[in-house]
């Protein structure tokens, strides 16, 4: 049970070195795109996120499902309102009537 933890945690850690690395590594021009794909993902985790924290026998399971889904919904909402942002300053603004 403890080694199958210490792997796991291994796989955390690694994945957050690999994910700062990459998204450091985006050119300003694809961020809208990523963003928006950034946010489906998301909510995948959000239902994964649901179901284990409904499922959790235990109740750090259900506890780490609640702040899974905290953090995916943070992720959402302002995933959304950058890409919302950022599209805006392609709009034409409306012109000014004489």
């Amino acid at each position: 049970m403890i080694e199958e933890l210490v792997v796991l945690f291994v796989i955390f850690v690694l994945a957050i070195f690999v994910g700062f690395e990459v998204i450091t590594k985006v050119p300003p021009t694809l961020h809208t795109p990523l963003m928006s794909g950034s946010n489906a993902i998301s909510g995948i985790t959000i239902i994964g996120a649901l179901i284990v924290a409904g499922q959790g026998d235990v109740v750090v399971a259900k506890y780490l499902g609640m702040v899974a889904v905290a953090f995916a919904m943070i992720n959402v909402v302002g995933g959304f309102l950058v890409t919302d942002r950022m599209l805006k300053m392609f709009k034409r603004k409306p012109e000014v009537q004489k």
